[in-house]
């Protein structure tokens, strides 16, 4: 008796299921036990506003707006404010050469650190191109070449900053300062590796073997 109770149990639901939900058409919304803020009060990009008299949801800038990551002390027209410290560049807008702070012992040793973080899988520790990705078939450039020995000190900013290549931005990664401080550790590593004993002051020569 107990099997036949299971077995219109059974055909009920079977029948419910077949007849029941076919997928009929309702123009009521569906139930929603949890939303998850699928609908929220706030305007789109783009979108047209019935608030403001010109239709519009997007907005000028406010006057006085200063661009995120610059200085409060910018220049009015906020045109080239800050150049050289944020973009590397000029007035004329080309890559300027020398720091636009002051490089110091704990400035370098700031870019050695974030060197060794950020650039030394690749560059290698040397800053000679032989980083641990050079057995996966990559060829990433050596600081020890001519080309960027002589290279403006803005371009070497401007490609961390941008990246080239294949090598990605670390502007997500590093701060304006923290990139410059890792282009003077790459003068250091370059000024090492072609170092002279005119480069050497006279009273440590003579530790030099």
């Amino acid at each position: 008796m107990r099997h036949a109770y299971y077995t219109l149990v059974f055909l009920v639901v079977l029948t419910v299921s077949i007849l029941g939900f076919r997928g009929l058409r309702s123009t009521r919304p569906p139930i929603e036990v949890f939303p998850d803020l699928d609908r929220q009060a706030k305007y789109r990009p783009q979108a047209e506003s019935v608030f403001f008299a010109d239709g519009r949801t997007d907005r000028p800038e406010p006057s006085g707006t200063v661009a995120r990551g610059r200085t409060v002390a910018a220049d009015p027209s906020f045109l080239r404010a800050d150049d050289f410290l944020y973009r590397g560049k000029s007035g004329d807008g080309s890559s300027a050469r020398g720091f636009p702070v002051p490089v110091t012992d704990a400035f370098i040793r700031r870019g050695q650190e974030r060197f060794a973080i950020y650039c030394q899988p690749c560059h290698g520790a040397l800053g000679d191109g032989n980083g641990v990705t050079r057995g996966y078939n990559m060829n990433p450039a050596s600081f020890h070449d001519d080309r960027l020995r002589q290279m403006p000190e803005g371009e070497l900013f401007n490609t961390i900053t941008n990246g080239k290549n294949t090598m990605m931005s670390y502007a997500d990664k590093l701060t304006s300062e923290d990139r410059w401080a890792v282009v003077a550790y790459l003068r250091a590593l370059q000024r090492a590796a072609h170092a002279t004993l005119a480069d050497v002051p006279a009273e440590h020569r003579s530790n030099l073997k």
